[in-house]
């Protein structure tokens, strides 16, 4: 059987976010909701992304390009109706449609595969994702017969008391066979009070159709949890950083205090490396081994070698060779380049300059748009003019300076 096509819910307007920008495209733990999503389908090896975009589709391409399609909402008439806008982009094909809310960034690449697995060895016209809340007030809950499978979705103010004791909700993540699909996409009626068409309607279309819909449960419940305010984006993103320092300290990094350190998910570090409190690591930055990061320190897009120290400093977009000494108070700016061996003090700053091997740089200096060689010895206060006030030049110095 052909991959899944994901269908990926994005277009709401995300008012309670109180943001000029689009809700899917906030960040948590350094990528944004969108992205985690995107990824959580492709790690489940599904085919063709198909992202419905509303306000801020201009944004969303900026962002994804030309790795996922587009399609757009142009009005939010429901969850019912961003499915119907993607029509076209399912038509013909007799596989599985993946729908996911684009504001899910909790949602797991390995739930995903077990819920398209569940609708595959089950043979359902529809699989959903479902989970078993404590306290499920105001969820939609889950309804199923003797045998296991799904009957309805019944909401919290339509629910009789005994339905309203069901704690297994709906968590609005469905993998349905296609051309079942576009037939129900068709008798789904905006018969509701907000004029809306909702998706979960396919449930009763599908049972009176005599076909089977079943539903997975999520094993761990927050998985299904939505964005809609930054206090939900808050916790996500600490469940997110608690997953990332999780993943290293198991691959051998030591992490003194996880709740005071920030690592976003796309940082490599290596063994043996130790992290004290208050660090950040954002956007691809990768340390080495035996690397220790002492307190305060911020680090992104940059490579630390083995065996380097950073003490309360700030390092972007620039490469640290090993057995380096990098603070206090350092400022390490991009496109900057520091050799094995060095000492770069406190107060020093570096900016679009490349520092040989050996050389060291105590305190109180600022080196831009320069060349150092190896082996040299800067003294406290030397400043290098590259600037004047027109037109920026290029200073070099030899080696054993």
């Amino acid at each position: 059987m052909d991959k899944c096509i994901a269908v990926i819910l994005a277009a709401g307007e995300g008012t309670r976010m109180k943001s000029k920008t689009p809700k899917v495209l906030h960040r948590a733990a350094g990528l944004s909701m969108l992205e985690w999503v995107v990824r959580a389908a492709r790690g489940a090896d599904t085919g063709k992304c198909v992202v419905v975009c509303g306000r801020g589709r201009n944004e969303i391409e900026n962002q994804f390009g030309d790795t996922v399609s587009y399609v757009e909402q142009a009005e939010r008439k429901g969850s019912g109706h961003a499915v119907m806008c993607a029509e076209k982009e399912l038509v013909g094909f007799d596989g599985y449609t993946l729908i996911i809310a684009g504001d899910m960034p909790l949602l797991r690449e390995e739930t995903i595969a077990a819920l398209v697995n569940a609708a595959k060895e089950g043979n359902y016209a529809c699989t959903m994702l479902t989970a078993k809340l404590d306290n499920p007030f105001g969820y939609g809950r889950i309804l199923r017969n003797e045998l296991g499978d799904v009957t309805a979705i019944v909401e919290e103010k339509d629910a009789t008391e005994e339905q309203r004791m069901v704690t297994e909700v709906n968590a609005s993540c469905y993998c349905v066979c296609t051309p079942l699909l576009l037939e129900c996409l068709k008798e789904i009626k905006p018969a509701n009070a907000q004029g809306e068409y909702y998706l979960t309607d396919i449930v009763s279309i599908l049972n009176g159709k005599g076909e089977k819909v079943g539903a997975y449960i999520a094993d761990d419940a927050c998985e299904c949890m939505g964005v809609n305010d930054r206090v939900q984006l808050a916790q996500v993103s600490e469940i997110l950083r608690a997953r990332i320092l999780e993943r290293h300290m198991k691959n051998g990094v030591t992490i003194i205090d996880p709740k005071n350190t920030y690592i976003d998910a796309d940082c490599t570090i290596g063994q043996d490396t130790v992290i004290y409190p208050n660090v950040t690591l954002e956007k691809g930055t990768v340390i080495g081994e035996n690397v220790t990061l002492y307190p305060g320190s911020r680090i992104e897009n940059s490579s630390i070698a083995d065996g380097t120290t950073v003490q309360n400093s700030v390092v972007l977009d620039a490469q640290i060779g090993r057995e380096t000494t990098v603070g206090p108070n350092a400022y390490v700016r991009p496109n900057s380049m520091i050799g094995d061996h060095c000492r770069i003090g406190d107060f020093v700053e570096i900016k679009n300059a490349n520092i040989g091997n050996g050389t060291k740089v105590s305190h109180l200096t600022y080196i831009g748009d320069a060349d150092f060689g190896e082996g040299i010895n800067v003294g406290c206060g030397v400043v290098v003019v590259n600037y004047d006030g027109k037109n920026k030049f290029r200073t070099s110095v030899g080696d054993n300076a």
